[in-house]
């Protein structure tokens, strides 16, 4: 049974691993394929050639939807995402539960949709994910600063992206700062309408310091993965 109860109309920090802490995303591809599921599965709404769409954006570097699509998926919307990061062996999310059960119903679609890439793939069986993903319910504004901060600085554990964070393809923080790549598909609004420019929002993560990540957001939002 999950620990923390998920409500409607509350923000949650939504994280897991791999089985064992192994790698879970190997290639490009798969760290796409993963962006992709998280940014469509919002919606209930069944749609096909994901991998196509995969295939565009890595050949041209953007995100191609259909406006009818887009606007389904905005008006059947179950949870919205807020921020992300994925690292080798984790990722982290915010999400909102838009409607009753959204949370549960969206994590089931994502992480078994993405195992069963994986496993096809690889040629791989079983568990790919550490148990049930981990839900922390964001208590307070405060909380939701920090924890954007805290998703978006992830990357630092990465000898290679430490002080380019903001560069990091793989997490949403180069959306919060220059171009936003989902569109209204992300929904970051409610971060950066806090900030009155996006600069000032970049100048303080990088200025959040670890004792203030820690006095702000607590041991329970902050992982150790």
């Amino acid at each position: 049974m999950r620990k923390t109860p998920i409500a409607k109309g509350e923000y949650y920090h939504i994280f897991n691993r791999g089985n064992n802490k192994q790698t879970i995303f190997l290639d490009k591809r798969d760290k796409i394929r993963f962006l992709f599921l998280i940014i469509y599965f919002q919606s209930h709404i069944f749609f096909e050639n994901l991998g196509r769409q995969v295939s565009y954006f890595i050949e041209n570097g953007t995100f191609n939807i259909d406006e009818d699509l887009e606007k389904k998926l905005l008006n059947n919307r179950n949870v919205k995402l807020i921020n992300f990061a994925l690292m080798p062996n984790h990722f982290h999310l915010t999400l909102y539960e838009f409607k009753e059960g959204g949370i549960s119903q969206y994590m089931q679609r994502v992480l078994c949709a993405y195992t069963k890439y994986f496993n096809i793939k690889y040629k791989k069986s079983g568990h790919l994910f550490q148990g049930p993903y981990k839900a922390v319910n964001i208590k307070n504004n405060n909380q939701l600063l920090y924890l954007s901060t805290y998703i978006h600085r992830n990357s630092r554990e990465l000898p290679e992206w430490k002080n380019k964070e903001y560069m990091y393809p793989w997490s949403s923080y180069q959306d919060y700062i220059k171009n936003n790549r989902w569109g209204k598909l992300l929904k970051q609004d409610i971060i950066l309408k806090q900030f009155f420019s996006k600069k000032e929002y970049d100048d303080f993560t990088k200025s959040s310091s670890a004792k203030a990540l820690l006095k702000n957001l607590g041991s329970d939002l902050q992982i150790d993965l």
